[in-house]
């Protein structure tokens, strides 16, 4: 990893607080993974023996349910750390982490995460907040699931959509990697046809732009509107 210049993670949150010097240890302990979209970093149920910071790419975390289907239950961008089962008690990783377009990421062996949790304060307080941001996000994915209405669910997944990965264009807002129907029928427990049915209809209303793998978000406030139940 010597050479990836760790000037290059000054800003990302796992080592914003840590000197140069502290960066290029953790880097030199590192090996790095790339994959085409649609390739696993790992596997649900598969020995939890590494943690990863994504460095660039976009990471859809699925969950089998136990009748064979697939969730989508969390998105990651880059700079993120993911993969940190050890941190939630976890000996296997508890989902499949793939990615959602080409994505690159480091890697180390899962018990550095405890060893560089324990030396460098920056990197224990940012794992620490990664645990909770996630467990946030699944408690607001449950009560959304047991309290929402299928147009409401979808209209709020396109909008944690453009919080995490938003990019401003001449449109509107897109949702910066390859997206489909069938992930958000994934995201929202919903099916396939809905989805589709759901989508046309805000298109030809001017809310969104939706081609096979893109979203735009044209009217972001009439979807709020969707998402709260207000219209």
């Amino acid at each position: 990893m010597k050479k990836l210049d760790e000037s290059l993670l000054l800003r990302l949150p796992p080592f914003s607080q840590l000197s140069r010097a502290q960066i290029r240890k953790i880097l030199d302990q590192a090996q790095t993974k790339r994959l085409d979209e649609g390739g696993s970093f790992f596997s649900e149920g598969e020995e939890a023996t590494r943690f990863y910071l994504l460095l660039d790419g976009h990471i859809r975390v699925i969950k089998t349910t136990p009748a064979g289907d697939q969730i989508i239950v969390l998105h990651i961008a880059a700079g993120q750390l993911f993969g940190i089962a050890a941190a939630l008690g976890h000996s296997l990783y508890p989902a499949t982490a793939q990615a959602a377009a080409e994505s690159l990421a480091l890697s180390w062996p899962m018990p550095l995460l405890q060893e560089f949790s324990a030396i460098y304060q920056g990197f224990a307080t940012e794992n620490y907040k990664v645990v909770g941001a996630r467990m946030q996000e699944m408690q607001s994915r449950i009560s959304e699931m047991a309290t929402q209405q299928v147009e409401q669910r979808v209209a709020t997944a396109l909008l944690r959509l453009t919080n995490q990965a938003g990019r401003k264009t001449d449109e509107g807002i897109e949702i910066d990697f390859p997206i489909t129907r069938q992930d958000i029928s994934e995201m929202t427990g919903t099916t396939l046809h809905t989805v589709s049915r759901l989508l046309s209809g805000w298109e030809k209303q001017g809310i969104i732009l939706s081609t096979r793998k893109r979203i735009v978000i044209v009217e972001a406030h009439q979807l709020v509107r969707i998402s709260d139940n207000l219209t």
